[in-house]
């Protein structure tokens, strides 16, 4: 569990976006998945929302997963706001000695060259949230994303992806930047097809943290997210 350090919520307004999202981090723990029922409670979350929205068939354990929670390169965490699940992401970071990644099902054609080349790629897959929370707190999603531009900037990322549905391509273009790699095609677990959209992070970082200045984090922060043993022969910051 993290405590963000940052203003008082008494203090802000809540006026504009950048004051209601840094008011709702105030209530946000970001925790690590870690035990069985951390997971089991998010692989709920996850069919739940992907039921919902038509992308997976209904399955008597009402759990989703796959193999590729389980590998030495992901990381998946739970969002919740006062103690509370409210969503989900899982994070990949791949490099040349620890390839692998979620996109490369898909879009083996465009990145593998990329990680072969020595660049450190991040990609958030499994985004998902509450619905009755999500409604109530629509800030919800910068607060789940925030976590990936985390990542980026402790692992020194130089691409960070965003394969996702067509309808969803102008959220990561307006808040990040995004631009578009490839359009949609079919991935194996899903009914609906992904595109493969990509920031250039190491060019981009400091205009989405002066665009969005709730990206902002602290390397305490980013340490205690991300940092384990047996540590990946990643470029974490100092």
């Amino acid at each position: 569990m993290v405590a963000l350090a940052s203003v008082p919520a008494a203090a802000m307004p809540g006026r504009s976006l950048a004051d209601r999202v840094m008011a709702l981090l105030q209530r946000v723990d970001y925790r690590r998945a870690e035990t069985a029922e951390e997971r089991d409670a998010i692989f709920r979350l996850r069919y739940a929302a992907y039921l919902r929205e038509g992308a997976i068939p209904p399955n008597p354990g009402e759990r989703f997963g796959d193999a590729l929670d389980d590998t030495d390169n992901a990381w998946i965490f739970g969002v919740y706001i006062d103690g509370e699940l409210a969503s989900s992401i899982r994070l990949h970071v791949a490099c040349r000695q620890s390839p692998g990644l979620p996109a490369l099902n898909v879009f083996s054609d465009l990145l593998s060259p990329e990680i072969a080349a020595g660049k450190v790629v991040i990609d958030p897959t499994r985004f998902v949230a509450d619905r009755a929370l999500s409604r109530r707190q629509p800030e919800l999603c910068y607060v789940t994303t925030r976590l990936a531009v985390l990542a980026s900037e402790y692992f020194h990322a130089d691409l960070l992806l965003a394969t996702v549905r067509a309808e969803h391509q102008a959220f990561y273009r307006r808040v990040f930047g995004h631009r578009l790699i490839c359009d949609p095609r079919h991935y194996p677990s899903l009914s609906k097809p992904i595109s493969l959209m990509a920031l250039d992070y190491a060019i981009a970082r400091e205009r989405v943290v002066e665009r969005n200045p709730f990206f902002r984090s602290t390397f305490f922060e980013r340490r205690m997210l991300f940092a384990r043993a047996p540590a990946l022969a990643l470029r974490s910051a100092a």
